[in-house]
């Protein structure tokens, strides 16, 4: 017997209406171990499962999203050729924030409505950033390898409370982390020229310049400059205060990788934490294997709540969306 795709997980009746789960927090376990789900099924939808834990293919997606209604999307890449294939498609509902991965042109010319889980991770996000703040602060990474490899060396560290923290972006995530070092202590900048005043964190705003000339510990909660030039060039670094700690949990593209290595040997950073990579898994480039580089995998919405909240909103978009095709 032929083995089943990635996405026949399960015998489909015919005319079953479909669903194409893809991201990796879903699949890894196996679509039946998601309660969150249970409102598709309830539907009457088939879900059609991608890869398990891992992040689809353009071939595998070509394959498993024609016949499909809707589909709950992950990190992974979206575009023309994929939505071209996609004839049946009429919502894609991510389980977070960002759309950079989908092409959103191509969408709009199919008629395909494109949703977003806005906020649902924010917290787990927002909690990453100031653990690796944290750890940047007290260069905790540099010091336990230190300890592994049999030497007693310390490094001193600063306290939160002793910092100041500037916080790019003021969306549901900067908003999140702006609260989490407020409640610590620290005195913390906000820079966001979309979010007005009155729908922000309660923070001391102020343009970029100021912001990064003043911060001990900066953190990126903003979407990439549209213009694909990077956020923080290598002029921008230089305005940091020496030592600075510098956190990215929002999009690779924010920052000129060449320049955070340089201002790292130099040690006008003292650490830099990344979670946000164009390639996942990213190449080991000599960025990422600096001591003082701190790279994570993904994890800022990858706790359970997190997920769970993320999961519930998609699919209420999703079923909102596939509804309001009916009418």
């Amino acid at each position: 017997m032929t083995p089943p795709t990635a996405g026949a997980a399960t015998p489909r009746a015919a005319g079953t209406p479909r669903v194409l789960v893809t991201p990796r927090s879903l699949t890894q376990d196996g679509l039946h171990a998601v309660p969150e789900l249970e409102p598709l099924r309830l539907a009457g939808f088939d879900l059609v499962a991608g890869p398990a834990g891992r992040l689809p293919s353009e071939s595998e997606l070509l394959e498993l999203v024609p016949g499909c209604a809707g589909w709950l999307a992950g990190v992974e890449k979206i575009g023309a050729q994929v939505l071209a294939a996609a004839t049946e498609l009429r919502v894609i509902s991510r389980n977070g924030t960002g759309v950079d991965a989908v092409d959103l042109g191509a969408a709009r010319r199919a008629g395909i409505r494109v949703e977003r889980a806005v906020g649902a991770n924010a917290r787990g996000v927002a909690e990453l950033a100031v653990a690796l703040a944290l750890a940047g602060l007290r260069q905790l990474p540099r010091s336990a390898a230190a300890v592994r490899a049999g030497h007693w060396r310390r490094w001193p560290g600063r306290e939160v409370a002793d910092s100041r923290v500037g916080v790019v972006g003021l969306g549901a995530v900067g908003a999140m982390a702006a609260e989490l070092f407020t409640a610590l202590g620290a005195e913390v900048l906000g820079y966001d020229p979309f979010v007005a005043p009155a729908d922000g964190p309660p923070v001391r705003r102020v343009e970029l310049d100021e912001l990064l000339a003043s911060s001990h510990v900066v953190t990126l909660h903003a979407p990439a400059p549209p213009d694909g030039r990077p956020l923080l060039d290598a002029a921008r670094l230089a305005t940091l205060p020496a030592g600075a700690v510098l956190v990215n949990t929002s999009r690779a593209a924010l920052v000129d990788d060449h320049a955070v290595l340089d201002a790292l040997n130099s040690e006008a950073l003292s650490a830099y934490a990344v979670d946000a990579f164009d390639t996942e898994p990213p190449e080991l480039t000599d960025l990422l294997r600096h001591e003082r580089a701190i790279a994570t995998p993904h994890l800022g919405g990858y706790t359970g709540a997190s997920v769970r909240r993320a999961t519930e909103q998609a699919v209420r978009n999703l079923l909102t969306a596939l509804e309001d095709g009916h009418d």
